[in-house]
């Protein structure tokens, strides 16, 4: 008999990647925090339609990616594919619309059924930021140095180009989608089967196929920039300017696109060559629309999301983990005391480890193969004159200490 596996496309994340992850998690969120952004949670499961309504019943996410099932109630349910819809459902059904403008910070695991890759799992994590209500072009400047923050905290930054395009507004989007459809259908029989099944339903989503041939046919498309409004350009250069100014480097991509209907305006990505193919690891953009196609009043909203998985294999700022301290009984019926001092010191803060069974050689071979960098040894005689012997671990020294000056003496371990 086979014995049991992870389901393919999802993984244990052993203490050392939780580590890393919490470590990325509570960095982006401590970020978030400085820019005035507020944690929320949302459920990881919502009703089918809220991801339906938003990334279109033709979208790849929702024919070929979702997790959807009907529920014991008779509700069709989806595990959520990405976190924006979530919090604009959110907005809408918390009635949260008069406190505008609302920032937002969310982590957590994310589910899309896909073929897994390197740092890209059916069960993954992700964290990102929502600024909504926001019209003006310092929102789109304001999220974009903050995932800059995140990133170099995470001292990724330095080895990442962040990539910006416009999307225009929706009069320069619909005169570009004529032009492209134009162009394309010149070509459509020499496209790959899914970019001319997106021909008629979501055009821009060839321009970023990864097909060969249909990468040779888009090195001739017509580009973005000819099909933009004077309202559009000036947006754009208020973005740029603005991130000029806080001295945030970016390369223009025209063919950087978000296919979806409700984006507008800017787009971007942070991408590095550390992870061959997978080399996004933050991307965002503008999506005006989003909250009206929801059903909510229109609001304009502008955010990003970074794979944490993705994150955690560049991270070069992971801190060690702190190295705890043994609290050693030398013989077995002095357990309980050996208890009740951990308890105590851990109540102060100490990384306390107390072994369970094992003579005293085995006990300390145990605190040395935990990286402790202290034991705490309590014998006979210390247990009668009220004190402990404190060994440093990497040096051999050690003293007695009294029990009440105990937890002031371990300060020097960190």
């Amino acid at each position: 008999m086979v014995g049991l596996q992870p389901v393919r496309g999802t993984r244990d994340i052993m203490p050392e990647e939780g580590r890393q992850h919490r470590f990325i998690e509570e960095t982006a969120r401590n970020v978030a925090e400085r820019y005035g952004y507020s944690k929320v949670e949302t459920p990881i499961f919502e009703f089918s339609d809220v991801f339906k309504r938003t990334l279109g019943d033709t979208s790849d996410i929702v024919t070929k990616e979702m997790y959807t099932f009907t529920d014991k109630g008779g509700d069709e349910v989806t595990l959520r594919p990405e976190g924006t819809a979530s919090i604009a459902r959110m907005l809408i059904s918390g009635g949260l619309a008069q406190n505008l403008p609302l920032k937002f910070f969310y982590h957590g695991p994310m589910f899309r059924y896909e073929r897994p890759q390197k740092g890209r799992f059916r069960q993954f994590h992700q964290a990102g930021i929502e600024l909504l209500g926001v019209s003006e072009p310092i929102g789109d400047i304001e999220v974009i140095a903050l995932g800059a923050a995140v990133l170099e905290e995470l001292g990724i930054l330095s080895n990442c180009t962040l990539e910006l395009n416009t999307l225009g507004n929706t009069a320069s989007r619909v005169a570009y989608r004529k032009k492209l459809v134009a162009y394309f259908r010149d070509y459509s029989s020499s496209l790959s089967e899914d970019s001319q099944g997106r021909l008629e339903r979501n055009p821009l989503r060839i321009l970023d196929s990864k097909n060969k041939g249909d990468q040779k046919i888009v090195e001739n498309a017509p580009q973005f920039s000819d099909s933009l409004d004077t309202r559009s350009i000036e947006f754009f250069a208020e973005v740029t300017e603005g991130l000029d100014a806080l001295s945030i480097p970016y390369q223009l991509n025209s063919r950087l696109v978000r296919g979806l209907d409700y984006y507008s305006h800017t787009a971007f990505e942070f991408k590095t060559d550390g992870l061959g193919s997978q080399g996004t690891i933050l991307a965002g953009g503008r999506y005006d629309g989003l909250v009206e196609q929801m059903g909510g009043t229109p609001t304009a909203g502008v955010g990003w999301a970074a794979g944490i998985e993705r994150l955690a294999m560049l991270a070069k700022n992971t801190p060690e983990p702190t190295r705890p301290i043994a609290v050693i009984p030398v013989l077995p019926e002095f357990q309980g005391e050996a208890l009740a001092l951990a308890h105590k010191l851990r109540s102060c803060g100490y990384v306390i480890e107390l072994g369970y069974r094992g003579n005293l050689s085995r006990r300390l071979k145990r605190a040395n193969k935990l990286n402790a960098v202290a034991s705490i040894l309590l014998g006979p005689d210390e247990l009668e004159r009220g004190s402990a012997t404190v060994r440093h671990l990497d040096t051999g020294e050690q003293e007695e200490v009294t029990r009440e000056s105990l937890a002031d003496h371990l300060k020097q371990f960190g």
